[in-house]
């Protein structure tokens, strides 16, 4: 048995599942999870010491590459003066101010711990801040575990979500409804029965839980102009965008100005560190200010804070985000060319850092597109690119991410095993 297998075994008999995060678990892809021993630039090493080209960059942060030697100098100095406070420090005033100077819409941010707690906590403000209750998802995108989005689409347009896990009160999820991605008219008319009821929408405003799937220009342009209409709070989910598909994040690039955005994965570096802000007038709500309440001990810890402003600072350099978009044109390209002489249906997109692929021949605009593609061909892709050392994310339904660290070799490399694994 190799040393994956038996850590497996052993963690299943400690920790549910042998993971602390579903998707690890290969469930989707079956096979045993690679428990990975290191991490340097664009590779990454599983305890049976195998080398891979990695395109997860542990979903989304490791945008500088693993392990880059500015991040680790900075965080190991840092370290020697003490790993948590629970107090203020200057750190946190820092990326506070870095992140406002980068993204307009953010008039003020407050900093915690995880993606989770900052969907959570913008949206109990938009509730707080409109005294409302009703809040719209999207059907395929997620914003964390917490209750209330733990939701799958009711059997209509203004059925309210169902609880999608164990554990979730019904009377938690009442107030959540679930519409399709990309559907101008459906989201046209839940506004126009219940718009004054709503308070807020909450929006990846690139999809990446569901694969990679983008928003057309009609629907994020609806969606600010009905919840600014209809007095409802706009918060865009940047969790896994921000900093990643461009320096001013996805709504840059949209040009939309959200009431609230909310952030992680790139802002820590590699570290615990989440954030939401917006609008001075709204983030006035949450306490000590006002009534909305928002505590964590380990909020803005002063490693993650160091992690994310070096991290920050790497990627504005001139070039960083011009390297990005190359690598990730390379690399379709290539793939796109060995899926197509292979007769394998196949597609693909980019936006920055962010890819998604499709064993299908057309770009997917909703979950239901993504549910489409062939499931069983990704899954035997994945398996094969997993024994030529290269790992993509363990689901046709995760985006996956380059970095500033992928060489133009490295790229060549994947695409000339990719080649053989069409063919196998």
């Amino acid at each position: 048995m190799n040393r994956n297998e038996a850590l497996f075994e052993q963690a299943k008999q400690v920790i549910p599942g042998g993971v602390n995060s579903p998707v690890r678990a290969f469930g989707s892809v079956g096979g045993v999870p690679r428990f990975i021993k290191k991490a340097q630039g664009a590779y990454v090493w599983d305890e049976n010491d195998q080398q891979y080209i990695d395109y997860v960059g542990s979903w989304g942060p490791a945008i500088v590459g693993h392990a880059h030697p500015e991040v680790i100098e900075a965080v190991c100095e840092v370290a020697l003066d003490g790993l948590s406070f629970g107090a203020p420090t200057e750190g946190e005033v820092r990326i506070a101010e870095e992140i406002i100077k980068l993204v307009p819409s953010v008039e003020q941010v407050r900093l915690v711990s995880s993606g989770t707690e900052a969907t959570m906590s913008a949206i109990r403000l938009a509730r707080g801040f409109t005294g409302r209750d009703k809040i719209i998802k999207f059907e395929g995108c997620y914003h964390g575990h917490s209750d209330s989005l733990l939701v799958k689409a009711g059997s209509g347009l203004l059925t309210f979500g169902n609880p999608s896990s164990a554990g979730v009160p019904a009377d938690f999820t009442k107030h959540t409804i679930v519409l399709a991605y990309n559907d101008v008219a459906q989201l046209q008319n839940t506004f126009s029965q219940i718009g004054d009821e709503i308070a807020c929408v909450i929006l990846e405003p690139i999809a990446g839980n569901m694969n990679m799937v983008q928003p057309s220009a009609e629907f994020v342009q609806a969606l600010r102009g009905l919840t600014e209409q209809h007095g409802a709070v706009l918060i865009y989910d940047e969790v896994m965008t921000g900093f990643r598909v461009a320096l001013g994040c996805a709504q840059s690039l949209h040009g939309i100005t959200p009431d609230l955005t909310t952030m992680g994965k790139v802002i820590g570096g590699g570290m615990p560190l989440a954030a939401f802000g917006g609008r001075k007038d709204i983030m006035a709500c949450i306490s000590p200010l006002g009534g909305v309440y928002q505590a964590g001990t380990l909020s803005g810890n002063p490693l993650a804070v160091t992690a994310g402003l070096k991290t920050l600072e790497i990627i504005q350099r001139p070039g960083f985000y011009g390297t990005l978009n190359h690598n990730c044109e390379r690399l379709l390209s290539g793939l796109n060319a060995a899926a197509q002489a292979a007769g394998v249906p196949f597609s693909s997109q980019y936006v920055g850092g962010m890819f998604g692929f499709y064993f299908n021949d057309k770009i997917p605009q909703s979950f239901a597109d993504v549910s489409d593609s062939d499931k069983n061909a990704f899954k035997s892709f994945f398996h094969g690119m997993l024994e030529r050392g290269v790992s993509f994310a363990p689901s046709a339904f995760e985006a996956s991410f380059m970095s500033a660290a992928h060489t133009d070799a490295l790229i060549d490399e994947t695409i000339a095993r990719a080649q053989d694994c069409f063919k196998a």
